[in-house]
């Protein structure tokens, strides 16, 4: 009985040891360490240790839900060593679109894309080379090359759904994610690709799709299956476009696609592009499209077959374009299709297909809310904005949740009313997207051919958002009901 009481009065003793111990240690730190001085972001409050990443995994946008209106537009989430910092609405968001890559890096935080895109292309080289490379995507998107890729998209348009019948039900979604990685085989990938070597590289891509995994952001050379066949495909795909890109060169015929442009370009110094190279480009340039415009396409299409009265719009603005320029659609007559614009951007701005885009702080900067509340934001924090939460803020967009593609139209403007970076689904500043331009021409094309030619129907229930992507889009099946039918002119 002696022995226990010993033994617990030790413990007693060895706890009130480490209480006092951790009392003073507070207390050393607080009165004889200066403070800083820093006007620190608020933080979620999150288990030690591990901080918010429970809440974090279980989904951001909930998270940012339930506390943007607790502790505002500026805040901090401490996961594990990390601190990511918020930066919510484009009256706090001005900075981290505008600042240099020597402040803000995408580097750092993109660097899992490194076993997808490959070596030697986009974040796997420093900033300036980075830059010639973006150059490159510049040049081949421009007007003149966009007109030609126009024809091609509208002739895929034509092929694909020539094999539809009179009438019948299909998966929009499905029918969509193929006819555009047709459009975008045959624009970017190649001629060789779409017209022989379309099946072989779209398992490859599929490969190297699914080898892109939420845990890939943390661990991108983790021996993992999926791993292993993204790697095993990144290889092929360089001995395809190896063989492709030396066929083109032999041969000396251009083509009229992306990868002619980057077997084209050049270095400032004169260097050529290497086949390593161009076959990173093209994969980092798929990538950056096909998901985006499938996703984006789908969702358009589910607001309007749910939306009458802008379906009607869309339809009265066609038949007024066939009215002026008969059945042609090419790149000018896509871009006097404003409504349909309108339609496509709204979609857009209810689910950006990219939720959250991410830098890391090379140097202490501040911020000031729009409440005048002033933060300064420390060298060595992830800085983080969302489209899909910046986007639906009631300040900025009336009725946020609602699915209303006139608020761009001319008078309301809501993507202006609070400056620059109102709306954000393609990013912005210094990093806003090359692809935007090839995107809206893309998803214009299928859709006023789909006008032009279908009656739809949507029959499935409204689609739900597929959060567990690490590009976010449609979940499940979206059927649709058709018939063919002539629209005719006004």
């Amino acid at each position: 009985m002696t022995a226990t009481m010993d033994v617990d009065k030790k413990l007693l003793n060895t706890g009130v040891l480490i209480v006092a111990t951790l009392v003073v240690a507070k207390l050393i730190y607080a009165f004889l360490i200066p403070r800083s001085g820093k006007r620190l972001p608020p933080v979620v409050k999150g288990w030690p240790i591990v901080g918010g990443l429970v809440r974090f995994l279980k989904g951001p946008i909930v998270m940012l839900r339930q506390e943007y209106p607790k502790l505002g537009s500026v805040f901090t989430v401490k996961l594990f060593n990390k601190n990511i910092t918020f930066l919510i609405g484009p009256e706090v968001s001005a900075h981290f679109f505008k600042a240099s890559e020597s402040d803000l890096s995408q580097q750092e935080v993109y660097q899992f894309n490194v076993p997808t895109f490959g070596p030697g292309v986009v974040f796997d080289v420093d900033y300036s080379v980075r830059q010639e490379q973006f150059r490159f995507f510049t040049e081949s998107l421009r007007v003149n090359k966009l007109k030609g890729y126009v024809d091609q998209m509208v002739a895929e348009a034509e092929d694909y759904f020539s094999k539809w019948g009179d009438s019948g039900e299909v998966d929009l979604k499905y029918e969509l994610e193929h006819l555009i990685i047709l459009t975008a085989s045959r624009c970017l990938l190649g001629r060789e690709v779409r017209d022989k070597l379309f099946d072989d590289v779209s398992a490859l891509f599929h490969d190297l799709d699914n080898g892109m995994l939420p845990i890939s952001v943390l661990f991108p050379y983790l021996p993992i299956p999926a791993h292993r066949r993204r790697d095993r495909a990144r290889k092929k795909l360089s001995e395809i476009f190896a063989r492709i890109i030396s066929s083109r060169k032999s041969t000396g015929k251009p083509e009229n696609d992306m990868l002619q442009c980057f077997i084209d370009s050049k270095y400032k110094d004169g260097r050529p592009t290497t086949e390593s190279e161009v076959t990173g480009l093209l994969i980092a340039a798929l990538f950056a499209g096909q998901h985006t415009s499938s996703i984006t396409s789908t969702w358009t299409g589910a607001y309007l077959l749910c939306h009458k009265e802008y379906l009607s719009s869309v339809l009265e603005e066609q038949k007024n374009l066939m009215a002026k320029h008969g059945n042609k659609v090419d790149h000018d007559i896509l871009a006097e299709m404003d409504v349909l614009y309108r339609s496509i951007k709204e979609a857009l701005r209810l689910h950006p297909p990219l939720i959250m885009l991410l830098r890391s702080s090379h140097s202490d900067f501040n911020v000031k809310t729009r409440e005048g509340k002033e933060f300064d934001i420390p060298k060595g924090h992830i800085v983080a904005t969302s489209p899909a939460f910046a986007n639906r803020l009631p300040h900025i967009f009336k009725d946020p949740d609602a699915y209303d593609p006139d608020r761009f139209a001319v008078g309301r403007e809501e993507d202006k009313a609070a400056g620059a970076f109102s709306y954000i689904s393609f990013g912005g500043g210094r990093h806003g997207c090359l692809g935007e331009p090839f995107a809206y021409l893309q998803i214009k094309a299928i859709w006023s051919h789909l006008l032009r030619n279908f009656e739809l129907e949507l029959v499935s229930p409204f689609p739900e958002i597929d959060w567990n992507a690490m590009v976010v889009g449609v979940k499940g099946k979206v059927m649709v009901r058709y018939k063919r039918r002539e629209l005719t002119a006004n």
